[in-house]
């Protein structure tokens, strides 16, 4: 997950923070998964064409792959289509803890498809239409298949639609990863979902190499509130005993950063001193630190913006749920913070992933350091500037481990799919930030953060692309730093 570390101890925090362990779950482990029979298509029914453009291949259509293509996690994602768009109708009664949902998913195709794959765990899937008529399914675990009456045409854009219901299972992982996904709490729902936990409450392309923007439209009961990414789009309407609200995310987004965590909370809502859009929420039970949250989360995502470059979306904020997950997780424009009142550091690495793994996505796992030891690298940064430490005495500190430490022993450059948030991901690849830092100056090595940031925005990252940059932008040939400090499996010594 965005990072996932035990968060209530400073040194720790399991989906987002500082510098704790955590594996991922391999492959497959998905709970709640249930197969399910589809339904016919009516004759006549039809889906989107349209001719081949210029230049596209006439290659007869056939299946979109049931994987994205990450060789570490075969099973998440698919191929075949890109998504734009989520829209996303949904009902939630936490009373019978039961969602009603229909997912309009608007896509383009990659490829000519004779049936393509979305991400879903458990659900009685009731309809799927492609551009209104009625399409074929299947179930197979979290594969639901859709076959559509025609095939859809290479470099068509199309609309899927699915209605489903029941309960949302989160994923619990038997090793040291917890639970995320959709996490029924007594008022509500907490939701988090990095790695590959979204699918346990939408239909999807579940993976980050595939970004789009959402649209949310949730129904809960009278007195709860509904939060979730971006800025509401009209004033929540009550009727019925019933509320709706509708979120709205204009910013690509990968699939893990979306979240409707609900329940009773108390808000408070403003504006940074740079005039960005700003909201805190809390549980009634943290109500105390709602406006210490709302205050470092403006004054933080501030400050990040003079590092960094311009803050990427139209929002900032945080959630404090009383749901003791002990971990915080980057939700974009919402970070949320699972049963406790997170600490400044907590906060500053939160946030540093708006730009790092929010703005900046990583297109596979293996590259998770892009993103975590970034984002720890930032705690450092912000002690810095508060005078607490430098980032030179935080990376001494974690350096003074022996050359028999399991932290030399895990290279950060490639995360290993069992064993993806380890401890080393985030510490030992903020060390490689300082030790390129070290190399190259200050002057060069703030350059290329900010370059970094504004040469990717909204888009993927990849180990190669910041280790090319790094070389442009100071004139130097790094790859023995890169090497000892990402890739070598022992303390490095020299770079």
């Amino acid at each position: 997950m965005a990072s996932r570390r035990p968060a209530v101890a400073a040194a720790t925090v399991l989906l987002c923070a500082t510098t704790g362990a955590a594996a991922c779950s391999a492959p497959g482990t998905q709970g709640g998964a249930t197969p399910e029979a589809g339904s016919t298509v009516p004759s006549g029914a039809t889906a989107s064409q349209t001719a081949p453009g210029p230049g596209t291949s006439q290659t007869a259509p056939g299946p979109g792959a049931p994987g994205i293509g990450d060789p570490d996690f075969p099973d998440d994602g698919n191929g075949g289509y890109d998504v734009g768009r989520y829209r996303l109708d949904l009902d939630y009664d936490p009373g019978r803890r039961h969602l009603s949902g229909t997912a309009a998913i608007e896509a383009t195709a990659t490829q000519g498809l004779t049936r393509f794959n979305l991400d879903l765990s458990g659900f009685t899937v009731e309809r799927v239409t492609v551009d209104g008529a009625r399409a074929r399914f299947e179930r197979t675990g979290t594969e639901l298949t859709v076959i559509p009456a025609r095939p859809v045409a290479s470099r068509a854009a199309f609309t899927v639609e699915v209605a489903y219901a029941g309960r949302p299972r989160p994923v619990t992982d038997s090793s040291n990863l917890g639970t995320y996904g959709f996490i029924p709490t007594k008022d509500g729902a907490f939701v988090t979902c990095e790695p590959n936990g979204a699918k346990t409450w939408f239909p999807g392309n579940d993976h980050p190499a595939d970004k789009a923007r959402y649209e949310f439209q949730i129904t809960v009961p009278e007195g709860i509130t509904a939060l979730a990414n971006g800025e509401l789009a009209a004033e929540p309407k009550t009727e019925g005993g019933k509320t709706t609200y509708l979120w709205r995310e204009d910013h690509p987004m990968v699939t893990y950063l979306a979240t409707m965590t609900l329940g009773k909370f108390v808000l408070r809502e403003g504006r940074t001193a740079s005039g960005i859009k700003n909201l805190a929420a809390a549980d009634p039970r943290f109500r105390d630190s709602l406006d210490r949250l709302y205050t470092l989360s403006g004054k933080i995502t501030d400050y990040w913006a003079t590092v960094f470059g311009p803050y990427p979306f139209s929002s900032t904020g945080g959630v404090v749920d009383d749901f003791s997950t002990g971990y915080a997780l980057e939700n974009q424009t919402k970070p949320m913070y699972g049963g406790f009142a997170p600490d400044e550091d907590i906060i500053a690495h939160e946030l540093a992933h708006q730009w790092f793994g929010n703005s900046l996505s990583i297109k596979r796992w293996k590259d998770l350091w892009l993103n975590e030891g970034f984002a720890t690298y930032a705690e450092w940064l912000w002690q810095e500037h508060q005078g607490d430490a430098t980032a030179e005495q935080s990376f001494r500190l974690h350096y003074s481990a022996g050359p028999g430490d399991a932290i030399w022993k895990y290279a950060p450059g490639r995360a290993r799919p069992d064993d993806l948030f380890n401890n080393s991901v985030y510490t030992r690849g903020g060390m490689a930030l300082h030790a390129l830092r070290q190399k190259i100056g200050d002057e060069d090595f703030f350059e290329l953060l900010r370059t970094w940031s504004s040469e990717h925005k909204y888009g993927h990252v990849t180990t190669e692309d910041f280790t090319a940059l790094a070389e442009k932008v100071s004139g130097e040939e790094l790859d023995a730093l890169f090497d000892a400090w990402l890739f070598a499996e022992k303390k490095p010594t020299s770079w």
